[in-house]
């Protein structure tokens, strides 16, 4: 046992560590830029999230806006097409027009000559 221990003892003396350049500082500051990318994109989306927040809310103010102004025109529309008849479109120079239709004739309507082959 205490051959063992002498040998393992003097290996231990003889053998160099093998230093990777300092990979510990590496790691470390590879995590750190890691971490600190990812902090400014969660900083960059949480900000766009809130901007978005408040242009919703004031498109959703705009767009009450708008649809209380299509009511009142609406309202406005139903007041005055009540109003509407032939006499106040003549008096606004409109005038009535004949239409004509293009027929056609039915199909028993055809003349069959007696001569044909």
């Amino acid at each position: 046992m205490k051959r063992t221990a002498i040998k393992i003892k003097n290996y231990t003396t003889n053998v160099n560590i093998v230093n990777n350049n300092n990979l510990g500082k590496r790691i470390f500051h590879i995590l750190s830029f890691a971490l600190g990318t990812l902090a400014f994109l969660y900083v960059l989306i949480l900000g766009n999230m809130i901007f978005n927040v408040v242009a919703r809310q004031g498109l959703e103010v705009h767009a009450r806006a708008l649809s209380n102004e299509v009511g009142s025109l609406e309202l406005q529309y139903l007041s005055m097409s009540s109003k509407i008849d032939l006499t106040l479109s003549s008096q606004m120079g409109f005038k009535e027009t004949k239409t004509q239709f293009a027929v056609r004739k039915p199909i028993g309507a055809l003349s069959i000559t007696s001569n044909e082959l």
